[in-house]
């Protein structure tokens, strides 16, 4: 045990050149060239890391995992995240700070006259904290990567359907791009209840813009198109191409029953 509080000391004693020499020792091997405020970074973490190694190997008992770690993992995906990158470039990090650490651990250890197998127990734990870094990061990244994509779609669905007063009582409902169960979802969520304040007569679905639908698509449009008619809107039709007619004729929605018109301009002209 005398031996392990050796290690405990040398780690308090070297933290600083001991962490530079980890970030420059994985930065060599994988030819990487990182700004300096995140070299930096990096190196600060690696010294309360290696304060914390120097406690736990100090304390027998003591094999929990250090907070700020664990939110430095976090804030390594949130920074992918945040700038687009991809978990790989996280990931393939972690091997080679494993050689890194192994080595440096290997050459302390032969300094102080570990045992081989206290040199194996102590590259155990490092890689223990290595992995659960890398499962956080991987977790957090996930976590966020989902919200951001939530985020996206939201905005998108917005961008799809948006309101265009154009007259007292008459707007226009342009549908963009595919439409799938998510964006239905959202017109009926967010639109229709949006229109229903606005005090309005007529609604100008133009489907001009849209590139494809399915049936079940088609059939969700349609419920849409009755709530607003139970509301007392009424449904003015547009731009819906020969394609996008046999798809909601597949639908089995009675087509006699929906005022169609051409374009946006035929349909206004049609509202007295």
């Amino acid at each position: 045990m005398n031996l392990f509080l050796n290690f405990s000391t040398y780690i308090y004693e070297n933290m600083e050149s001991l962490a530079i020499e980890v970030v420059e020792g994985v930065l060599h091997r994988m030819k990487l060239d990182i700004p300096e405020w995140e070299k930096e970074q990096a190196i600060n973490m690696y010294v309360e890391l290696l304060r914390f190694m120097g406690e736990s190997f100090g304390n027998e008992g003591k094999e929990s995992v250090p907070e700020f770690f664990i939110d430095w993992s976090k804030k390594n995906a949130a920074m992918q995240i945040s700038s687009r990158g991809k978990m790989s470039e996280i990931a393939v990090r972690y091997p080679p700070t494993r050689d890194v650490f192994t080595e440096i651990v290997t050459e302390i250890s032969i300094e102080l006259g570990l045992s081989v197998k206290e040199n194996a127990l102590i590259i155990k734990r490092i890689n223990k904290l290595l992995d659960i870094s890398l499962n956080e990061t991987i977790f957090a990244f996930e976590q966020l990567f989902e919200e951001a994509r939530e985020e996206t779609q939201k905005e998108l669905a917005a961008l799809s359907a948006p309101i265009i007063p154009v007259k007292d009582g008459i707007v226009i409902l342009p549908l963009i791009g595919d439409i799938d169960t998510y964006r239905a979802n959202y017109i009926m969520e967010h639109v229709v209840p949006k229109i229903a304040d606005m005090n309005i007569n007529y609604v100008i679905a133009d489907f001009s813009g849209i590139y494809t639908i399915n049936v079940d698509i088609a059939e969700y449009l349609h419920q849409i198109g009755s709530m607003f008619q139970l509301m007392g809107i009424h449904v003015l039709t547009t731009g819906l191409r020969p394609e996008l007619a046999q798809i909601v004729v597949n639908s089995h929605i009675n087509i006699s029953a929906i005022d169609t018109f051409a374009n946006v301009k035929k349909a206004l002209e049609s509202v007295k």
